[in-house]
This record gives C-alpha cells, sequence and structure tokens, in this order.
C-alpha cells in the first residue's frame, strides 16, 4: 500500500505524536511488508530521509514541549497545504499519528473528508466527542457506562466538598496524556489547577478521583482485546510515567477475574459504540477497592510509541506490533463507507 503517516502538528503532545509515527513508519517499511510509506509533518511539511532522522528518532521528554511558534504553520496546512500535498493526495490510506488538540478532535478528520483519502481512526463527530471529556462522558453515562461524578469550572472548593469529596482530579476537557493533570488534596490547592489546566484548554473540568485500579481496554474493529493494568510509580499515571520506560509496570493481560474482566471490556466496547469510534480505540477505567467500575475516557487514536497500552494489549492477543499497524490501516481502505462519526 502507499501509505502516509501524518504526525507532529501543533499539539502539546506533539513529541508523543512523532514518538508513535517512529514506530509506526517503521513496521510498515519494515519486514516482507515493504509498504511505501512517507511521512507528513502538520506543522510543517513532507519529511525526507534527514528529517525524518531528526523528528522520529527522539524520545518524548519528560514535560509537554512548547508549540507557540508551530501554531500558525498548523492552521495553514490544514486550511490551505494539506490537499496539495501530493503524498496526500495519492496515497491508499493516511495514518493518523497524531495526539491532541484539533488533529485528534475532529478538525483534520473533516479536512481528510473533504479530500477524500481514506484514513485511520474515526471520523470529525466521533473524534470530537471522544476528545471532549465532558460530552463524552454524558454519552458514556446514557449508554450505562458507570462514570466518576464531575463538575465543569467554574468549580470552587465547596462545590468538590459538597458534591465530589477531596481529593479531586483536575484537568483539561480537551487534552490526552494527562497534559494538564493534577490530583488536588486540599481546598487550596484548587485555583493553581485549574489555572495549570486553563494553560491547555479553555474548558477544565474537576472529577472525582477514584482510589483503586488503573485498567484499560483497547477496541481493535469491533472486538475487544485483553484488560490491562497499569501500576505507576508516580501518584498517577502522568505525562512522566507514561513516555518513561520503567516508571510504571503494565500487565497484560491483567491479574483479575474472569466475571470482572468481562464486564471491562463489555463497557469498553458500549463506550466505544456510544460515540460512534471506529477502526481503534482505547477505553480507560478505574475499579474501585469494592469492585465499582468507574470509565475515565475514550482515546479515539491511542498512543503508539515503544511504551504505548494499545500495542501491548494488542501483543497480549497475539497480535505483532507490524500486524497491528497493518491491520489499522486496512481497516481504514476497507470500511470507509461505514465510517461512523
Amino acid at each position: 500500500m502507499r501509505i502516509t503517516v501524518l504526525t507532529g502538528g501543533a499539539t502539546s503532545e506533539r513529541a508523543v505524536a512523532f514518538a508513535s509515527a517512529s514506530q509506526i513508519v517503521a513496521a510498515l517499511r519494515g519486514g516482507a511488508r515493504k509498504h511505501q510509506v512517507q511521512v507528513v509533518d502538520l506543522a510543517g511539511d513532507v519529511l525526507d530521509e534527514a528529517a525524518e532522522r531528526e523528528l522520529l528518532g527522539g524520545a518524548v521528554g519528560l514535560t509537554p514541549p512548547s508549540v507557540d511558534a508551530l501554531v500558525e504553520r498548523e492552521r495553514r496546512m490544514l486550511s490551505e497545504g494539506l490537499a496539495e500535498l501530493e503524498p496526500v493526495r495519492n496515497a491508499e490510506v493516511l495514518f493518523l499519528a497524531v495526539h491532541g488538540g484539533p488533529l485528534e478532535g475532529g478538525t483534520l478528520q473533516a479536512v481528510l473528508d473533504v479530500i477524500g483519502v481514506p484514513y485511520t481512526g474515526s471520523g470529525p463527530l466521533a473524534s470530537a466527542l471522544a476528545m471532549d471529556k465532558d460530552l463524552s462522558k454524558r454519552l458514556f453515562r446514557a449508554a450505562g457506562v458507570p462514570v466518576p461524578a464531575w463538575f465543569m469550572a467554574p468549580v470552587g472548593s465547596d462545590d468538590v466538598s459538597t458534591g465530589l469529596g477531596w481529593p479531586v482530579i483536575v484537568k483539561p476537557s480537551k487534552q490526552g496524556s494527562s497534559v494538564g493533570l493534577t490530583l488536588v488534596k486540599k481546598a487550596q490547592d484548587l485555583d493553581n489547577a485549574i489555572k495549570l489546566a486553563e494553560r491547555y484548554d479553555d474548558e477544565v473540568m474537576a472529577e472525582q478521583f477514584i482510589p483503586g485500579r488503573e485498567l484499560t481496554v483497547g477496541v481493535l474493529g469491533d472486538m475487544p482485546l485483553p484488560v490491562g493494568e497499569i501500576v505507576s510509580k508516580h501518584e498517577l499515571f502522568d505525562y512522566v510515567t507514561k513516555y518513561t520506560p520503567g516508571m510504571s509496570d503494565e500487565t497484560f493481560p491483567a491479574k483479575l477475574d474472569t466475571l470482572l474482566a468481562r464486564q471491562l471490556q463489555e463497557y469498553a466496547l458500549m463506550a466505544h459504540r456510544a460515540l460512534k469510534l471506529s477502526g481503534y480505540s482505547r477505553i480507560d477505567f478505574r475499579v474501585s477497592s469494592e469492585g465499582d467500575i468507574f470509565c475515565l475516557e475514550a482515546n479515539s487514536l491511542p498512543g503508539m510509541t515503544r511504551t504505548s497500552l494499545f500495542p501491548q494489549a494488542a501483543q497480549a492477543a497475539g497480535i505483532p506490533f507490524a500486524e497491528l499497524c497493518e491491520r489499522i490501516a486496512s481497516l481504514a481502505r476497507n470500511n470507509r463507507a461505514g465510517r461512523g462519526g
């Protein structure tokens, strides 16, 4: 196949996107597959061999990069440049290795629908719903998937004390990779946590903190993958622990009671369908010490880095990384007419 990987962009997860793209490109070019693969930085241009080595070879880093200087370049690419690029127009499949912001949240997908080339993941509506944690939680709840209680800012300490309890999670409503997330343990720290989250999004969520086990379920096509468990060496599974090897212990399949594992997989499918997601997704959960399940969020374009959870889940299902990438690309090419959202 002629596959063009779209990556980078001007989001706070730019480094994560390049790390995902690095693995995807190597998998699609390698072995007996030898697909024709080109790479486009959505805040830059088509990458030549030297640019690929420079941008796709680095580590994610410990903090999100500053991308202020790239915002205008991304805007021009989406509004004018993307449709003019030969590797985009002539691709059989566009493989989206993007995370966060309008690139994951529906804007890029809407542009690609106009261009008319099949792309991986979900359509514009489903992508936007998954990125907006407030709306996605409302849809989960309506579909019968249990979620933690939450308020949208402005929210005060009295609201938390009476409606959510301490500690509380404060995070941007439309970000991923735990960017801008804080576990707030006392009232005097609430305002600073909200200000941090506002650096990454104009909508901020205060969410009930669920102590317990951190679990995740990938969905490939319409099939749930084995449940995984994450034990972070930080108090939360934050940006550092997600992208620093050795900072978390991840077990696939998780050591769970069979009934609990099946319930998590069923809830994952329900959440996937509630948002009209397609292709693949990853649904994250917490399970309390009492055994109650809470769905935290859906990821419409799960990370594909060396430490990412979705590829680990696929491996546990007997799907090696290169085959996983090929399946995702084939789903995009074959299911374009039935894309949800």
